[in-house]
């Protein structure tokens, strides 16, 4: 929910800079950011959907005996199933946490200086609500046990959540600075297919 509203900001600060005369230079990259950062916040609630269903999913998998099950490798294989998915459903939001901060990043310095501070706060809500998914990622890797995946999953992981705090950083120095960039044809690319 953090990272949907997050998106609602990102959208609003586009929004907010649409059609004004002060921001005419970056009325392109307004204009495409707006509705992606929309398309990231009705995604993020979707995922927050998909996020309680694979919590679900390993928790039933998770109550099946221990002792007394018959089969133990199968019920083995449902945990390690169950985790993975729910394991990959919360790295997805790290990378979208991740994506809109690139687009809030964008938007710092070359949006409506009036809410500017929108994008600080949206910079905030995804660190928070990446490091929040993340947890939820690294929790569920020893219920799949130690292979490729889930160290490679490791990886990626801090390497996302290195980039988040790194992004968010530079959101928040540029509002802080006030420092007014140059244009930019379009928005960023990684965030463009959304």
């Amino acid at each position: 929910m953090a990272a949907s509203l997050a998106a609602s900001l990102v959208a609003m600060v586009a929004t907010l800079s649409q059609g004004r005369v002060k921001y005419a230079d970056h009325a392109a990259l307004h204009e495409q950011a707006a509705p992606v950062a929309r398309r990231y916040s009705d995604a993020f609630l979707a995922l927050a959907d998909e996020d309680a269903e694979a919590y679900a999913a390993c928790a039933i998998a998770l109550k099946l005996p221990r002792e007394a099950f018959a089969d133990k490798e199968f019920r083995d294989q449902q945990v390690s199933e169950a985790a993975k998915v729910a394991a990959e459903v919360p790295l997805r939001v790290v990378e979208k946490c991740h994506e809109v901060l690139v687009l809030a990043e964008a938007l710092a310095g070359r949006s409506n200086v009036n809410a500017s501070s929108d994008l600080r706060v949206a910079a905030l809500l995804l660190q928070a609500a990446g490091h929040g998914a993340a947890e939820n990622v690294l929790v569920n890797l020893p219920l799949i046990g130690t292979n490729e995946w889930t160290q490679a999953t490791e990886r990626r992981v801090r390497e996302l959540l290195d980039a988040v705090v790194a992004v968010a950083a530079r959101v928040h120095d540029t509002v802080t600075s006030g420092e007014r960039r140059g244009a930019l044809d379009a928005i960023p690319e990684l965030v463009a297919g959304l």
